[in-house]
């Protein structure tokens, strides 16, 4: 049985923002999808012994922009994640469903 957490800081705040700006949960989510998958991207790069500066190659970039890629400090566009995606001989595959 997986218990429940008891909700942290972080949540009263996206709570409390909700209350303002009703669609700011699923903003909150969306974001952090892209925050895993981005994490998932240089996982698969450091796994198959690629440098930054080779993937930049195969994607016709710089190395500065997949390490902004990587960093998650910019929003990224999906076309950008699937070149990455691409490069590292992988997909990404994405999903319809209700927001919460």
């Amino acid at each position: 049985m997986v218990r429940k957490q008891p909700p942290d800081d972080l949540d009263r705040h996206i709570a409390e923002r909700a209350r303002k700006k009703p669609k700011f949960p699923a903003m909150v989510a969306a974001r952090t999808n892209r925050r895993v998958l981005r994490r998932q991207l240089a996982e698969r790069r450091i796994a198959l012994g690629m440098t930054q500066t080779e993937a930049a190659v195969l994607m016709r970039t710089s190395q500065s922009s997949i390490a902004r890629l990587e960093s998650g400090e910019h929003d990224v566009r999906v076309s950008t994640l699937e070149r990455y995606a691409a490069a590292l001989g992988c997909s990404i595959a994405m999903t319809l469903s209700e927001a919460s």
